[in-house]
């Protein structure tokens, strides 16, 4: 999964931008998710839901209009592993340092505020100024020329896995930066781009693991399960442990 910021202050235009980009990648055959980061209570206190999520893990909710999953993720990783899309759009989430952001600001000098090193383009209401580029970043309409824009998330949008687990030398916001400035890829992420031989998973989130340590509970598993009855080299192990 491919992932943007749209990062910029109140009624500079981000859900227009949003919006705009989302319909292209659409149109475009992309699943596209958007994720949008609320200053206000979401599940007020004193409903049926805000009883229900005292009570219970996780709360399906049925409605007329829209189908909603309540839960509490404990961060980021796991709010965002719900999501199975080509793209995420994030409307704010000005905190996320693993992926790269399109400004969205109401002039020049909010978009020197919130080029970070992860800006990839700037839109919102500062596009319709006039202005072509701020910082070296193009200006782009989301409102005239959403395929513009749309071709730049298209072309740079990325999410790293936000662990910062030192594999590559750099911590995850290290690595977003060096990747939209050009110096690196996204190849450079050790934990994306090799696919391990032995995965292990805490409460859905990949644990990073050097090749020596891979290869130390490859062979400590095989051997325990090569003195037991059904167990045949060459296929697929799985182990679950529940520590609870």
């Amino acid at each position: 999964m491919r992932g943007v910021a749209f990062v910029g202050y109140k009624k500079s235009g981000k859900t227009t931008t949003v919006e705009a980009v989302a319909k292209v990648l659409k149109e475009r055959g992309y699943r596209v998710a958007i994720a949008k980061s609320m200053h206000a209570d979401f599940d007020r206190e004193g409903t049926d839901t805000w009883r229900f999520s005292r009570v219970a893990d996780s709360v399906l909710v049925r409605a007329n209009d829209t189908d909603a999953l309540l839960f509490k993720a404990k961060d980021i990783n796991a709010l965002f592993s719900m999501v199975s899309a080509d793209f995420l759009l994030m409307e704010g989430f000005k905190s996320a340092q693993h992926v790269p952001r399109v400004v969205c600001a109401r002039n020049a000098e909010e978009v020197e505020e919130l080029n970070n090193g992860l800006a990839i383009a700037v839109s919102g209401i500062v596009a319709s100024s006039g202005l072509t580029e701020v910082e070296g970043l193009p200006v782009i309409d989301a409102t005239r020329e959403p395929e513009k824009l749309a071709d730049i998330v298209e072309k740079r949008a990325f999410m790293l896995p936000n662990i910062d687990c030192g594999l590559c030398g750099f911590n995850c916001s290290q690595m977003a930066r060096m990747i939209v400035s050009g110096e690196k890829t996204v190849k450079d992420c050790v934990v994306l781009s090799q696919k391990p031989k032995v995965t292990v998973k805490i409460d859905g989130q990949v644990l990073p693991m050097k090749d020596w340590v891979q290869e130390l509970v490859e062979k400590t598993v095989k051997g325990m399960l090569s003195a037991m009855k059904g167990y045949h080299e060459g296929r697929r192990i799985e182990i679950v442990i529940r520590d609870d």
